[in-house]
């Protein structure tokens, strides 16, 4: 391989890298110190329709999803406040800044749950969760 086919490969790696960190960099950006409340859970769009998924998603947006809040704060904290009961753990941007994982405030994997970022700008943040054997789209707004 001659020397500048190399230094073209060189270079489109580090610029992919580079890419990648500012992506990254700008979810992290995005979801920083706000307060995201659940407003709405959707079945995507690109499920096929079932009507127990159809009434799932009605009644956790009723029920369980009613008095939600996500936070992300720095040193990636991770605050899920439940009907008024704040649970912390830990998140981790992967894919890009295009999927999340949040774990146990220790960083243990073992319960680790990711959701795929939807649709994230200052004012909307909508992830794509798994619950059973669906998934839902958890629409949220800054509060």
């Amino acid at each position: 391989m001659n020397t500048a086919l190399k230094f073209r490969i060189l270079i489109a790696v580090i610029s992919a890298v580079i890419l990648q960190a500012c992506n990254t960099g700008k979810t992290n950006d995005l979801l920083l110190h706000k307060k995201w409340k659940v407003y709405d859970v959707k079945v995507p769009e690109n499920d096929p329709y079932n009507l127990t998924q159809v009434t799932q998603a009605r009644d956790l947006k009723d029920g369980y999803y009613s008095n939600v809040y996500y936070q992300f704060l720095d040193n990636n904290v991770f605050v899920a406040t439940i009907d008024n009961k704040p649970d912390s753990g830990k998140y981790q941007l992967l894919s890009n800044g295009k999927v999340i994982s949040v774990t146990a405030s220790n960083g243990d994997r073992k319960h680790e749950n990711l959701v795929t970022v939807v649709k994230l700008d200052d004012t909307h943040f909508d992830m794509k969760v798994v619950s059973g054997d669906f998934h839902f789209i958890l629409c949220t707004r800054n509060e």
